[in-house]
């Protein structure tokens, strides 16, 4: 017996229902890194149950498994590697954000691409600087009216760093949008999970993290941010345990030691880990619980993410794609 990985896919849809009505916007899912570590198929079923739009992962790689898959909805992927394929995109019908000028011209060789134009409107990473905003423009422009690409959206990412900087991006982005005007884009989103719960500037919302049931801020080692907003997580990881010998170690995605996991109806402390298996301090048999909800008595991926130092999307994100995922 090995780790396993349970995704409620009616969870992720009533956590994309609750965030839609919150933000009270269409909205776009975003299934990124193996749909948060929930199974990118898993997520992207509830997420398109739930009323999504269209859905987003990092780059192109990620978009072409879920057309293998079957997964027929609008894509969006917006990071690309200097060697991004964006034939391969424009075939199978995927749109790609674009952050730069280079980017654009190799969109622009490929004919009848869908583009989505990232602007930095203060994340300070993966779009398009300020200084070159107008350049990058007019050069849509030009390639649109020569019908060589198409500019479906436009859109940029909030950088959590509170409220008054949250603003600050939302005034930026009105700029970007006004000066985008003579490109007709067809939708426009600005946004993340926490931001989606604040204001919402553009035609649709755009979000992660929640849709998973998890603190949008990252956090919440009790689940109560997340359930408090109408949230419910979407994940149980379970391992077998026998002698104390837990089968799950470092390769698996384990970061610290000092959660315990819960066997029956018992919180049982990990003594020390190695890379395969870890070991309790209790030499029990049975299923241990990793991850799961707070209100069963089990640990949560913000409980992990707060003794390991980091964040739930950490958390979630580095489970190892050898684990057996499975609807619930």
């Amino acid at each position: 017996m090995t780790a396993l990985i349970e995704t409620d896919v009616e969870a992720i849809a009533s956590n994309v229902e609750r965030m839609r009505s919150l933000a009270g916007s269409e909205t776009i899912v975003v299934v990124k890194a193996n749909g948060y570590g929930h199974g990118a198929v898993l997520a992207a079923e509830g997420a398109l149950r739930g009323g999504a739009v269209q859905l987003a992962v990092a780059d192109i790689g990620e978009a072409l498994a879920l057309r293998r898959a079957g997964v027929r909805k609008p894509l969006l992927a917006w990071l690309h590697s200097a060697h991004a394929d964006f034939a391969a995109a424009r075939d199978a019908d995927i749109e790609v954000g674009v952050s730069s000028l280079r980017q654009l011209e190799q969109a622009g060789e490929c004919g009848s691409l869908r583009i989505h134009l990232k602007f930095d409107t203060g994340l300070g990473r993966n779009g398009i600087p300020f200084a070159e905003w107008d350049a990058v423009i007019g050069r849509a422009h030009a390639l649109q009216s020569a019908g060589r690409l198409r500019v479906a959206g436009l859109m940029s990412h909030l950088a959590g760093a509170g409220s008054e900087a949250d603003r600050r991006q939302h005034e930026r982005f009105a700029q970007a949008l006004a000066a985008s005007e003579r490109l007709a884009a067809e939708v426009t989103h600005l946004c993340a999970s926490s931001g989606t719960l604040a204001a919402v500037s553009g035609s649709l919302v755009r979000f992660g993290v929640s849709a998973y049931g998890l603190d949008p801020d990252g956090h919440d080692a009790n689940g109560s941010v997340a359930r408090d907003l109408g949230l419910r997580p979407a994940l149980r990881l379970t391992a077998p345990v026998r002698g104390g010998r837990l089968a799950y170690g470092y390769r698996h995605g384990l970061m610290t030691t000092d959660v315990p996991v819960l066997v029956g109806d018992r919180r049982i402390a990990i003594a020390r880990a190695g890379a395969d298996e870890s070991q309790l301090e209790s030499p029990v048999d049975g299923t241990a619980v990793l991850i799961g909800s707070a209100e069963h008595g089990e640990p949560t991926a913000g409980e992990w993410a707060v003794a390991a130092g980091t964040i739930n999307y950490e958390i979630v994100t580095r489970l190892a794609p050898s684990i057996e995922r499975r609807a619930a």
